[in-house]
């Protein structure tokens, strides 16, 4: 079992102050929408960071990924500049997509990352179609296909899973369950609590996964992708996490008791990272908090570049449509 010994102390604080700075970006893009600077749907990573975070250590260069409209930590652990993304959550011209899609339609092809989908479970046939693509091109790349627990239940889940053991194709399905499709309980809509087990109709193996600690996220999901990249089909993830805020900013999460969400903050991924790396005298208590300084002054810099971005121009509206 992969553990903080097995990675250096440069590695360790990247994982801590990447999921940090999406904890952060999360936070303040909350605080945005609630001051009307952000409009439409945005829905928020918080409390998820570690399989965004962890699984990107698991990528080569080439590797794409797809996810649904809970997509600002993906796009950020892709390397994509955060204040693009902010700007594209403000509707602002400098943002990912000139800011007319918001914050459920983020793209950068150039990292290889391919949404943001709004419809639920619309990411997988996608993703299954990009699989194809390098199983075409006769590359190694596997696309990392992320959906929720509620898109688990969609019928072209089902149709994209069937096609890709058919062919083979390099895609890694990753369900990110977080318990919750919107604001109903994974108890009350699904007739099983082992969504990894779904494929097995098709002969697709799966795993479930700690999602809330980015060592077990590293360790187990190597071993999936591993599998994927050899040739030998695909493979279904199941990590099991959780999210802290509503299903969206319009979500004010009644249905969940305020004891249920503080236990589940007592398995948070960040603290968890921070306590390990301290434990373990990797780094100081200042240290950390030097960290934590320097991202609260770049979400601060994110913040000022997407509120002094210009609106899109009017004749925006007839450009990248296609018929």
């Amino acid at each position: 079992m992969t553990s903080i010994k097995n990675f250096s102390k440069k590695e360790l604080l990247g994982f801590y102050r990447e999921m940090l700075l999406i904890r952060r970006f999360e936070e303040k893009a909350g605080q945005l929408y609630g001051m009307g600077l952000i409009a439409g749907f945005c829905h928020l990573y918080i409390g998820q960071e570690a399989i965004a975070s962890g699984m990107r250590h698991t990528m080569k260069n080439g590797d794409k990924v797809i996810t649904t409209y809970r997509d600002h930590g993906h796009m950020i652990s892709t390397g994509s500049d955060p204040k693009k993304i902010m700007a594209e959550l403000l509707g602002r011209s400098d943002g990912s997509s000139k800011g007319k899609g918001g914050s459920m339609h983020l793209f950068d092809f150039e990292k290889h990352f391919y949404g943001g989908h709004g419809i639920v479970g619309a990411s997988v046939p996608i993703g299954t179609g990009l699989a194809f693509a390098d199983k075409y091109l006769g590359n190694k790349n596997v696309t990392y296909c992320y959906f929720g627990d509620g898109a688990a239940h969609q019928g072209q889940v089902y149709e994209s899973f069937n096609m890709a053991k058919l062919w083979n194709l390099p895609v890694l399905f990753i369900i990110e369950n977080n318990h919750y499709a919107m604001g109903t309980s994974q108890k009350r809509s699904s007739s099983t609590d082992q969504l990894h087990k779904r494929g097995e109709g098709f002969n697709i193996p799966g795993l479930k996964i700690n999602g809330m600690d980015i060592f077990d996220v590293i360790s187990e999901g190597q071993k999936c992708v591993d599998f994927v990249r050899t040739g030998k089909g695909p493979m279904i993830i199941e990590f099991d996490t959780y999210r802290y805020r509503g299903h969206s900013m319009s979500d004010p999460a009644t249905y969940r008791s305020k004891e249920e969400v503080s236990c589940q903050k007592e398995k948070d991924p960040i603290d968890s990272l921070r306590h390990e790396i301290l434990t373990s005298k990797i780094v100081t208590e200042n240290d950390i908090e030097k960290i934590d300084e320097a991202i609260k002054s770049e979400i601060n810099e994110i913040v000022d570049f997407a509120k002094n971005s210009p609106e899109p121009d009017e004749s925006e509206l007839l450009t990248d449509i296609y018929n």
